[in-house]
């Protein structure tokens, strides 16, 4: 994910879509606004979206159900449920059945509003960089166990009682000087 997140916001009343797009840019947002929830399904079938943020009670379909397709099509979109009625058994059941990350009642705290999405931006990147981090390590491994493989006991080093290397002069190309000396090769190390 880029710095830049691209944060759907789906609502039926305009000044709802603009309020969210006034406080949500000012963090630098790419924002795309919908009234329709069946708009917003087409728009995450197309483009990449990292969060949407849709409001419960709309005419077209409840906000929890579209959510809840979205999770299903893209399960790596954050999902934010709004909704200008208190309704805790929603809430629980939304958050719970895992169709949303957050729930904000209307009218929202707008700093609030903000920090959580920067909390699940931030958190989602950190699960990219995770994911990212654990398929290297992975490839890395793969790389060893080809290596060891191939040449059994490369993976393996003796060690003295003291922690020092071992190392056979037959593994190295020695030199010895006039005065006796070991010398190494820098090809060596």
């Amino acid at each position: 994910m880029n710095d830049v997140a691209t944060i759907l916001i789906v609502d039926d009343e305009q000044p709802v879509l603009n309020a969210l797009e006034r406080s949500l840019g000012l963090d630098g947002h790419n924002m795309i606004k919908t009234t329709s929830p069946k708009r917003a399904l087409e728009i995450v079938g197309s483009q990449k979206v990292d969060l949407i943020i849709s409001d419960h009670l709309m005419p077209e379909m409840k906000g929890l159900d579209l959510l809840r397709e979205v999770n299903r099509l893209r399960p790596k979109i954050i999902r934010i449920l709004l909704t200008g009625h208190a309704d805790l058994e929603l809430a629980m059941k939304a958050i719970n059945e895992g169709e949303v990350y957050r729930f904000f009642q209307k009218p929202w705290d707008d700093e609030n509003l903000r920090l959580d999405v920067r909390l699940a931006l931030s958190h989602r990147k950190l699960e990219t960089e995770n994911v990212r981090l654990s398929n290297e390590v992975d490839k890395q491994a793969g790389i060893i166990n080809r290596l060891e493989k191939d040449h059994p006991g490369i993976g393996s080093v003796e060690r003295t009682s003291t922690g020092a290397i071992v190392i056979d002069d037959d593994e190295l190309d020695v030199k010895h000087s006039k005065t006796g000396e070991i010398i190494l090769d820098d090809k060596d190390f």
